[in-house]
């Protein structure tokens, strides 16, 4: 697909259409690579390695905890 380098303020750039970001599941502000390669730019998208949950909350140090909450006394068949 041929595109035309435009200028964008200080900088040029170039508009990928949006059928291609559609395919690619990309959107306004995502994250890309961007490679040179003698005379080749190459633009992906990151590789994102899977974290297990318990890796994502490893580091956690926060306070905003669940705490159990009572609304009310229980009455009637409530009580256990």
């Amino acid at each position: 697909m041929e595109v035309r380098l435009q200028k964008w303020g200080n900088s040029d750039g170039i508009r990928i259409p949006s059928s291609i970001l559609k395919s690619l599941n990309l959107k306004t502000n995502d994250k890309m690579e961007l490679e040179y390669n003698k005379n080749e730019i190459i633009i992906s998208k990151p590789k994102r390695e899977k974290i297990s949950l318990a890796e994502r909350f490893a580091n956690y140090k926060g306070s905003n905890l669940a705490k159990e909450y009572v609304w009310d006394e229980a009455k009637g068949k409530e009580i256990w």
